[in-house]
């Protein structure tokens, strides 16, 4: 179980950005808040059911109602844009991955705005996502499995502040409203035409390359099973594992350049 929880200098970093442990309140005291992290951080990584989280961590329902807390009053989105903070904004790639939708996920009430959509594999949730120029998360968007990238592209770049940036992404960006708000924002893109325009425009085929930072990222955070499959049935829960997946890869990330920086 070690592997899955948090090292104490990653703990140190985050603890003050968690609410505090007393409530004031009379009762029976309160799990501590990094024991209850670890045991969220245990599910998503592993895939497990609730039900089958270890001992360790108390009962499911104490760990399975401070998760849905934490989700439902935005504290884990804080904490990871807390951490994203520092990001180098210098260059910002653009792109999309699809996670595969279990059938358990796909059941309950249907209401429009469900981020589910059939795709030639079956059922998916498309994840998109901004990373900066070393790779780290910035900012998240779902949507249906079968909506096209260009379609939230916008969206989700208004929800980082792109002035002074290059925005990579690939061609699914190419769309003229995507280009011109980009522009109009203070940023430049290096987006390459579509093979089928006459007079294509020139494109920074060097710093293009950076973009595969957007995929190396997919790959990081599909290692933690209940992003690489959907197993929630709501938006919610599945963007809140999204932000604790994110927030443990840039403690470790974090870690890692501290290490560097002493050797």
């Amino acid at each position: 179980m070690k592997r899955y929880e948090l090292t104490k200098e990653q703990w140190g970093r985050i603890k003050l950005l968690l609410p505090p442990e007393e409530t004031g309140k009379r009762g029976r005291p309160r799990k501590d808040n990094r024991t209850m992290l670890n045991g969220m951080l245990w599910i998503v990584r592993s895939g497990a059911q609730w039900r089958e989280l270890p001992a360790a961590y108390g009962p499911w329902q104490s760990v399975y109602a401070r998760f849905s807390k934490r989700r439902d009053d935005g504290t884990l989105k804080a904490v990871f844009h807390a951490l994203s903070g520092d990001a180098d904004m210098k260059n910002l790639s653009v792109d999309s991955t699809c996670v595969k939708v279990q059938e358990s996920a796909n059941g309950g009430e249907k209401t429009a705005d469900k981020a589910v959509g059939r795709t030639r594999g079956g059922w998916n949730t498309k994840l998109h996502a901004v990373v900066d120029g070393l790779g780290n998360p910035v900012e998240f968007l779902l949507s249906a499995g079968n909506d096209h990238d260009s379609v939230h592209a916008v969206e989700l770049l208004k929800k980082v502040r792109i002035g002074g940036s290059a925005v990579l992404a690939d061609r699914a960006y190419g769309a003229r409203t995507i280009r011109e708000y980009i522009s109009a924002h203070g940023a430049s893109y290096v987006i390459p035409p579509q093979s089928n325009i006459s007079d294509p425009r020139p494109v920074d085929w060097h710093l293009y390359k950076e973009r595969h930072l957007v995929e190396c990222f997919f790959q990081k955070i599909k290692w933690f099973r209940r992003i690489a499959t959907r197993y929630d049935k709501s938006d919610a829960s599945f963007l809140a594992f999204v932000y604790l997946v994110s927030i443990a890869i840039l403690l470790l990330w974090h870690i890692l350049y501290l290490f560097s920086n002493k050797a």
